[in-house]
């Protein structure tokens, strides 16, 4: 199949190497993934303070970290060039294998997530009095949050160092 405009485009997005000075070495990557993971974290707290909790104020700290998050997220598709981003057919077979890796990963990551809150919500009932329902749709809203976002922090990760002009 043939890369359409939109595919085109979005390569050329993904692959623009203006900003890569912030994601060039391991450990801006790593520091960009921890910085990303931060901020999930904080808007999701947030947003489920906001959804869960009385009053509205959290979501001024939600409508704070959006914007940072988004250019953060932006960064990380392109330190890794697109790879969960594009479309199959924009990706070389590296690139196809490297995806199903990360992908992989993150869902063998996310399973255990999964695992301790389950674990962790049956302790909580066990242990508690309190009733189960206030505790499970904002962890459920956790851990959905976590999944989406993990194959992007692993692909973060995992993505290696750009070959200088003297080592290619």
């Amino acid at each position: 199949m043939t890369a359409t405009r939109y595919d085109r485009r979005m390569y050329a997005v993904m692959n623009d190497r203006r900003a890569a000075a912030a994601y060039a070495t391991a450990a801006r990557r790593r520091l960009l993934v921890g910085a990303h993971f931060a901020l999930t974290v904080t808007g999701v707290g947030a947003w489920i303070a906001t959804v869960f909790g009385p009053g509205y104020g959290p979501a001024v700290v939600v409508a704070v970290v959006l914007l940072p998050w988004m250019v953060l997220t932006g960064m990380l598709n392109g330190a890794t060039r697109g790879l969960l981003e594009l479309r199959g057919r924009m990706l070389d077979e590296r690139q196809l294998v490297e995806r199903d890796r990360v992908r992989a990963l993150a869902h063998r990551i996310t399973l255990w997530s999964l695992v301790a809150a389950v674990f962790g919500t049956g302790a909580y009932g066990a242990l508690t009095d309190v009733a189960l329902r206030g505790a499970v749709t904002p962890l459920l809203v956790g851990v959905l949050a976590a999944h989406w976002m993990m194959p992007l922090w692993v692909a973060g990760l995992r993505v290696q160092d750009d070959l200088g002009d003297d080592e290619a």
